[in-house]
């Protein structure tokens, strides 16, 4: 390496997961660790393309991924192969563990999809939180992601997002990842 080539970032595994068992797990670059949030960036880590109807996911998107210790949400921002911003697709979850090179995550099954022009907020998958039983087995865990996804749709509702990327003067910060 020659001395004017930048140092390369730390790699981190992402482990997923979901009713104890390993959803995905993929390879991540360690941007920033402030001791309270942990930002990561990585390829589209799923096979092929996934299209959800309201976005596609597929090889060459990229991911700048915000995770909490203390917060019971991810945000994840998706850019296409060219740099284009697609959107934000936030994970309810509960806070994430770095344990060594092993950043650990466990997806509650809500979701938000805000789309890069803040016109589209969708909250997803509150049937699967249903079917979890989560609600039973952890009340407390249930609620707590419950006000997440409440409060993330507020915060995106509110104008946090604007149509053409900029932030009314009084309305939240979106994406919230301070």
């Amino acid at each position: 390496m020659s001395a004017n080539s930048p140092d390369p970032k730390p790699l981190l595994d992402v482990v997923l997961v979901k009713a104890g068992r390993t959803k995905i797990r993929y390879e991540a670059e360690l941007l920033t660790d402030d001791g309270t949030r942990i930002t990561v960036r990585a390829p589209w880590a799923g096979k092929g393309v996934r299209d959800f109807g309201f976005v596609r996911f597929e090889p060459g998107d990229v991911f700048t991924e915000h995770y909490w210790r203390d917060r019971w949400y991810a945000v994840k921002e998706v850019h296409d192969a060219s740099g284009t911003l697609k959107g934000w697709y936030c994970d309810i979850t509960r806070p994430a563990t770095l344990d060594g090179a092993e950043l650990v995550v466990e997806d509650l099954d809500l979701d938000l999809w805000v789309s890069a022009d803040g016109r589209e907020v969708l909250r997803l998958d509150e049937d699967e939180f249903e079917e979890s039983g989560l609600a039973e087995r952890d009340p407390e865990a249930a609620s707590a992601a419950m006000a997440a996804l409440d409060d993330l749709a507020k915060l995106a509702d509110a104008g946090g997002a604007s149509s053409h990327g900029e932030q009314a003067a009084d309305a939240p910060r979106w994406p919230p990842i301070h």
